[in-house]
């Protein structure tokens, strides 16, 4: 009987690995990081979603589930907003973007990290004012639909992490979305339309791990 039972919990176990598998990358199942889903989704709020960078309607096409509020909304933001070529380097292909989702009083975006001193990994001076800014300020690069020709220079927007944390930061310089992997740009690939690059001041701020990489946040004009 003991054999058996092994046998058939070895058999429970293999049946459902790939429905567990299968479940990781579906529309609306849960997720934890943003690499979580495999295919053109990402995790965000938890749930695998369409990816706004890449301008996919995957969820949306499926219809979704009862709950999928989040993903209804996701798809429909990055409406209107397409991809306009893609930059062909280092062996990939990275889509350019002019313009970035709507900007709405908790706008949706991903929080990436960068150096913005001389010297650093972040190219170029900033674009703002053309210098160079010390990391332990809270500052911020923005896409460039949403860095809107530089209409935001100077100005603070309000960051807000999963945690429930906020934080008071200055745009001074531009996340480019259609231009990269030259020395201006410290031969870095296009920035997706939807990030906010923060210093790590901004990182600390919010309590979050810089070497994760990325993390869904909210932001808004200040």
């Amino acid at each position: 009987m003991g054999n058996l039972g092994l046998f058939s919990s070895l058999t429970l176990l293999l049946v459902s690995l790939p429905h567990l598998n299968r479940a990781i990358s579906s529309c609306n199942d849960p997720c934890r990081t943003l690499t979580d889903c495999q295919a053109q989704l990402i995790c965000i709020n938890e749930k695998c979603s369409d990816d706004p960078n890449l301008d996919t309607h995957i969820c949306s096409q499926e219809g979704g589930s009862g709950g999928s509020g989040g993903v209804r909304s996701l798809a429909s933001s990055s409406k209107g907003c397409h991809s306009i070529g893609k930059l062909h380097c280092k062996g990939k292909s990275f889509p350019q973007f002019k313009c970035s989702p709507p900007v709405t009083s908790s706008t949706r975006a991903v929080l990436t990290n960068n150096d913005f001193t001389k010297g650093g990994s972040g190219g170029d001076p900033s674009e703002c004012d053309g210098q160079f800014h010390d990391n332990s300020d809270p500052i911020v690069a923005l896409s460039t639909g949403w860095y809107n020709g530089g209409s935001r220079c100077g100005k603070m927007i309000q960051i807000t992490a999963t945690n429930g944390r906020s934080v008071l930061a200055k745009v001074v310089d531009e996340c480019d979305s259609v231009n990269g992997c030259d020395k201006e740009h410290a031969h870095l690939p296009p920035c997706h339309n939807n990030i906010v690059d923060g210093s790590d001041a901004v990182w600390h701020a919010l309590g979050l791990d810089i070497n994760v990489g990325e993390e869904p946040v909210t932001w808004s004009d200040a």
